[in-house]
């Protein structure tokens, strides 16, 4: 977990994130980080079961992780759920086959991120993309 270069190799691998627990609404740390990746050449994949099939920012929206289609390369799940929700998110993760998650910061629950690693899954926990690729520009 946190392993280092992790986060270097999350962001440089492909430039395609899930990101669970999107929200429309722009005051929401979901919204206001997507934006910043958005920004930085990503592509932002937006998972919520209330917006399942909406169309949000030219991306079609997706209830779970595993309902996104295969031939599509996530480089990883971005997370933005409370922590009494991480294990479903983890155990959607696994069944979707992918290789990685970032928890972003204050989520609670680390149990869910050991879990996550111990079944293959390379893990950041605690940290905020946007501000790691901020960080990461200015090196």
């Amino acid at each position: 977990m946190n392993e280092p270069g992790l986060i270097r190799d999350l962001l440089g691998s492909t430039r395609t994130i899930a990101v669970f627990g999107y929200s429309v609404r722009p005051d929401r740390p979901s919204n206001s980080v997507s934006r910043t990746l958005r920004a930085h050449g990503y592509r932002v994949i937006p998972v919520n079961p209330a917006l399942r099939g909406a169309m949000v920012e030219g991306e079609r929206s997706y209830e779970r992780l595993v309902d996104i289609p295969k031939d599509e390369t996530i480089a990883f799940v971005d997370v933005f759920r409370r922590g009494e929700y991480l294990d479903a998110v983890v155990d959607d993760a696994i069944a979707a086959g992918l290789k990685a998650m970032w928890f972003q910061l204050d989520l609670g629950n680390i149990g869910a991120a050991k879990r996550a690693e111990a079944a293959g899954l390379r893990v950041v926990w605690d940290r905020c993309t946007a501000i790691e690729l901020r960080r990461l520009a200015r090196a």
